[in-house]
Parts: C-alpha cells; structure tokens; sequence
C-alpha cells in the first residue's frame, strides 16, 4: 500500500507543478521504480516498455482515423452536413437545434473527437443559432453537450486506446457504441424540446425547391457513405479497425478531391501536420502509460486494489456503480485519453474479479470519462464551444447542466442494466460476451 501512495504522490505532485501528465507519468514509474530497488531500476527495462506502449497494430488506427477526420472537415464536409440534416428538421420550432443535435451524431462517425468535433461545428452552428433569434449561451451548450457523441459513435480514439490497454476488440468497440451514441442523440433531442419550448424562435419554412432538396441531399449522402462503409467492413470482416482507418483516409481524399473540391494541397499538408502533432501526443502518452503499468504490475498495485474492494467484488454491480463515480470524478480533473491509460490496468482485475464483460465496460468507461470534458474545472468541450459561440465560461454552465444531467442518468441506466449494449452488439456485431455481466434484471 505504500507503494500505491507513493506512486500516487509522485504523479499528483509532478502534475500539480505544472508538468505534462505524459512526462508525470514517467516521474512517477521511475521514482517509484527506484524507492523498490532491484531490477525496476534497470534503465533497459524502462525504454523496452516505452516502445511496448506503442509497438501495437492496433493503435495505427489512431493516426489514420485522425488524419481522415482532418481531412473530411477540411474539404468542405462541415457545412454539407448541416444543410444535409436542416432539410429533414429545419423546418420545426427550435429547429436548428434539432439540426445541431443530427449533425454532431453523423459528423461523429467522422472525426472521433468532441473536442475536434465542438470546434468545427461550434464555429458555424453557434453563430447561425445565434442570428436566427436563439440565445447564444444556450447554443453553445447545446453544441457542447451534442457533441459528447463524438467519442462513443465509431470511430472512436478513446475506444482505441482502451482497446490497445486493455488487450480486447476494437472492432467490437466499435459496434458497441453505435447503441449508446443513438441513445445519446434522443436524450439530447428530448431534452431540447422542453429547453425550446420556452424561448425557440417560431418555425421558418424551408423555401427549396425539390431539386434544391435532392442536391443537397446527394451531396450530404458522400459524407454519410464513409460510416456506413466502416460499420459495414468491420461487421462483415473485410477489414480491421486499423485497415478500416487506411480505407477512410483514402475516402476521405476521393471525396474533398474529386466529388466536393474543396480539398487543396495545402489543406491535405496542414490535416496531415495536425494529424502528426495529435497522434505524436497520443502516442507518447500511451508510451509513458505502459511504462506506469509495468511498474504498478510488478509493484502489485491492481492486487493490492483487488484486495482492498474484495467487499465489492462480491457485488459487481455496486461495484460497476462505483467504478463508474470515480471515473467521472476523476474525468472532471483530467483528459480521457491520460484517465483510460492510468484506470484501466487498475480496473482490468477488478472486473474480471467481478465477472463484468471488459467490452461492455469499455463502452461506458469511454462515456463516463467524456462526460468529464463538459464538467470545470477542465472541460475542453465547455473551452471550446465559449471560443467558438465568443461567451463567457460562467454563461454556458447552466445551459449545459440539463443535458449534462440526462447524460448521467442514460449512463446510470446503462451501468444497471448491460443487456442496453450488450444486446445491440450481439445483433449488429455479433459478440458474444465472455461472462454475464450483473445486470438489474437478473433480480427480476
């Protein structure tokens, strides 16, 4: 246990100074690999698990999937996927709103990223809403809030790097969260259509034609192929997550090429600098992670937690409960990448102590930590849609808390009652869980 505190107070303490968590992560293993002494110290030791942490096929999903969320947004996709939903709900009182809410859900299952995806669709929805007559600070909520769908519609970087840490399909956390994003899109949409109600500006008609209507529904419809072609390929085996990542990529570049025009040299140069730059710090994290597990591993630390909640182990749903309030406690201080890389080899005992499937709670692992990006003090999500809809921080909380509040009871209900993934997954993907996880129903 001593162990345990001491690694704790080195990474805290070196974070709190202001270090980069990658770099504390690092400080803490080594610090804590010298207070034990023997072969932990080996230098050797320290490097080889370094290229451990990013030595994976697997994890060259995430640069590609990047690089093609860069470039679709680059080449002219954004806007095409706001006029593409405005024609079906447009038209309806508070419907921006409801365009805003279809357009996270489908420019999600291209970018993989809230952050990435709030401050694309922020910097053009934010300011729409705003000059059609909707309050601005309610409208950079609700894009705050819409896009926590981003990381749980496929593909999905956190669910990469879950998978990577915790040795389980990709694939399958992929399919897992199409479930969860499509509930994640009706709670939002229920949850507008009461805050509308009171001060939504009344419905505009669309004045398009039929033809204007099917061109822009044929010009939306290339953005829309790109999800249905990997939920499509991974589900029929044609390819893997990480050959799926290539074929994007390649899509990506025939469609801002050659079908919408828009996608120039410089543009391709710039998605690929940013796509190094994110990948880079990603991967240096993952690196650094490894290094962590190996010294927790040897140190015993997931057995010492283990043991120390053995009271809970015998009540797996409790403890699923539990898991999940650290998380999002912990979610509110820290990103979702540093948090799934620290938790998960500490949590990958538990839940196999406690028969919990480790693909379902990869799922709602990936949520509950996204829902740290819309809560202070951190909150990137809440950072970027106040730049993009140019408010105040204190101004956008309120509008955001009920969605915030929905979110958590959706992800209650779903850490009570598994079979709300589990048995989505099974139909579209196929899986068949290892062990039964606890679920409420099995009380009934």
């Amino acid at each position: 246990m001593t162990l345990i505190i001491l690694f704790m107070v080195y990474l805290c303490g070196s974070m709190m100074l202001g270090l980069p968590i990658a770099f504390s992560l690092l400080f803490g293993s080594v610090a804590t690999a010298l207070h034990m002494g023997g072969t932990a110290t080996n230098p050797q030791i320290v490097a080889t698990q370094l290229m451990r942490g990013v030595d994976s096929v697997s994890m060259m999903a995430l640069p590609f999937f990047i690089i093609a969320g860069e470039l679709m947004n680059r080449g002219g996709l954004t806007k095409r996927i706001i006029y593409f939903c405005n024609i079906f709900v447009g038209g309806v009182r508070g419907g921006l709103g409801y365009v805003t809410i279809l357009a996270c859900l489908i420019f999600a299952s291209l970018v993989g990223s809230a952050v990435a995806s709030t401050a694309a669709l922020g910097a053009i929805l934010i300011p729409m809403m705003a000059n059609s007559g909707y309050n601005r600070a309610k409208a950079a909520g609700l894009v705050a809030a819409g896009n926590m769908v981003a990381p749980i519609m496929p593909p999905s970087v956190p669910m990469i790097v879950y998978g990577v840490a915790a040795g389980v399909s990709i694939k399958s956390l992929f399919l897992g969260g199409v479930a969860p994003a499509l509930y994640l899109t009706v709670v939002m949409s229920v949850v507008w259509f009461f805050v509308s109600r009171k001060d939504a500006p009344p419905a505009i008609p669309l004045n398009l034609t039929g033809k204007e209507k099917l061109k822009i529904f044929m010009s939306g419809l290339w953005a829309l192929l790109l999800p249905v072609i990997i939920i499509v390929g991974l589900r029929g085996g044609v390819f893997t997550a990480t050959e799926a990542g290539v074929v994007a990529v390649v899509y990506a570049i025939f469609v801002g090429v050659f079908v919408y025009r828009e996608l120039t040299r410089k543009d391709m140069f710039r998605a690929l600098t940013t796509a190094a730059k994110t990948s880079a710090v990603v991967m240096f994290l993952a690196a650094a992670a490894q290094v962590a597990a190996y010294i927790m591993t040897i140190a015993r630390m997931p057995q010492l937690i283990t043991s120390a909640l053995d009271g809970l182990v015998d009540r797996p749903l409790l403890m699923n409960v539990m898991l999940m309030a650290v998380v999002l406690v912990v979610g509110m201080a820290m990103d979702v990448v540093p948090t799934i890389l620290i938790l998960t080899p500490i949590f990958l005992p538990l839940l196999k102590a406690g028969g919990i499937d480790p693909v379902y709670f990869g799922i709602i692992f990936t949520l509950v930590n996204v829902l740290g990006l819309l809560t202070p003090p951190v909150g990137p999500v809440l950072n970027v849609a106040c730049a993009a809809g140019k408010i105040r921080m204190e101004d956008i909380l309120r509008p955001t808390m009920p969605y915030f509040i929905a979110q958590c009871i959706l992800l209650f209900m779903m850490t009570l009652i598994p079979e709300m993934i589990l048995w989505p997954l099974e139909w579209i993907g196929g899986y068949v869980p290892r062990v039964h996880t606890p679920s409420l129903l099995d009380y009934f």
